[in-house]
């Protein structure tokens, strides 16, 4: 296909993209309501156990408005998902292998799950933060929270948690694709934990030691997962070239402890 074929199917399947999220609003002002009251309640729940007034208001005469349209279009490309990534995988499949095309379907089946159950368990420590900043306030003091700004802080920390556990299904697909070796993962493991606290302790506040190990627990026992995965992975491709280089008399068994090693002829050297 020449450059012009290649903007003409870009511009087609971004417009059935944007044409499924529109559709996706529709669905997302009908939820908007169930989707807002289920997101503010922890706010209610935790001011009742503090015996404090606790609301969530709007300070602007377009706030309500501005906040359902938020709320509609994250269900909206959370809805049309499918349809959206499947444009994405349709406009670069063409361009890979059949491997790589079967790499990536497997990235796409595992990734969305792990997505999804990174927002439960945001959903699940939203209460916690929520019940710790909110007790810093003096006990005589009422609770007012701007709608937008408590709703860019859930969406935010839903998302970012989300994104957290598909990055172990990104290691696997990468160590598929052979740019990154099981031991290697394996070998980072201390590191890895660095970064999972760090990315925990950013996503919940400090002080809350419950919230941050609820998820970094997890993310931890993903990784060590992915690294699993990848150390099974690599020992079946290693027999696998092994073998193939027996054929011709070559001593591969050492070719996954040393990529750099050259591989030995069987037998004396003549």
């Amino acid at each position: 296909m020449s450059l012009g074929d290649h903007l003409v199917e870009l511009r087609k399947r971004l417009m059935i993209s944007v044409i499924a999220i529109v559709l996706g609003l529709v669905v997302g002002f009908l939820l908007s309501d169930f989707v807002w009251d289920v997101l503010r309640q922890p706010v209610y729940d935790i001011a009742e156990e503090q015996g404090r007034t606790a609301q969530i208001n709007y300070d602007d005469i377009t706030g309500a408005f501005d906040t359902r349209v938020q709320i509609a279009l994250f269900i909206a490309v959370i809805v049309s998902c499918p349809i959206w990534l499947y444009q994405i995988w349709a406009f670069l499949a063409p361009g890979l292998t059949k491997r790589e095309k079967l790499y990536g379907v497997g990235f796409l089946f595992t990734a969305v799950p792990l997505f999804l159950l990174g927002a439960y368990a945001g959903w699940l420590v939203i209460p916690n933060i929520v019940r710790l900043l909110t007790s810093f306030a003096p006990p005589e003091d009422a609770a007012f929270m701007s709608a937008r700004k408590y709703l860019d802080f859930s969406t935010k920390l839903l998302l970012a948690i989300g994104i957290g556990f598909v990055m172990p299904a990104l290691l696997v697909m990468l160590n598929f694709l052979g740019v990154i070796r099981g031991k290697t993962i394996l070998k980072s493991w201390r590191v890895a934990i660095l970064i999972i606290i760090l990315f925990a302790g950013i996503a919940t506040p400090a002080v809350d030691l419950m919230s941050m190990f609820m998820l970094a627990i997890p993310l931890v026992v993903l990784y060590f997962a992915a690294a699993g995965v990848a150390l099974l992975h690599d020992r079946r491709v290693d027999k696998k070239r092994a073998a193939e280089l027996a054929e011709y008399g070559i001593d591969g068994t050492d070719i996954g402890d040393d990529a750099g090693e050259t591989p030995r002829r069987a037998g004396k050297q003549q």
